[in-house]
């Protein structure tokens, strides 16, 4: 069963925090976005955060765009996304 959306977008920020050594709070100041955005995100609240939002927050991590989705679970994204179609 593949991973809700908000889930893998919460799964990576989580993960990347982590890897940086990053609290949530030194990163909503670092990328400008609201703790509660960033925590929104994290506990699946956020059913889908504005793509400006997902860049801020790369830029908080200092990464970019495309490392941010460079994970093996966003491939199923897609797919899941056409379904409706």
């Amino acid at each position: 069963m593949p991973m809700r959306n908000q889930t893998i977008l919460s799964r990576r920020l989580q993960e990347l925090c982590e890897e940086k050594g990053m609290s949530y709070y030194i990163l909503a100041y670092r990328s400008a976005v609201p703790i509660t955005t960033i925590m929104n995100i994290v506990n699946c609240v956020t059913k889908n955060p504005g793509v400006f939002t997902v860049i801020k927050l790369c830029g908080g991590l200092g990464i970019t765009a495309r490392e941010f989705f460079d994970a093996d679970y966003f491939c199923d994204v897609e797919e899941e996304a056409g379904e409706g179609e």
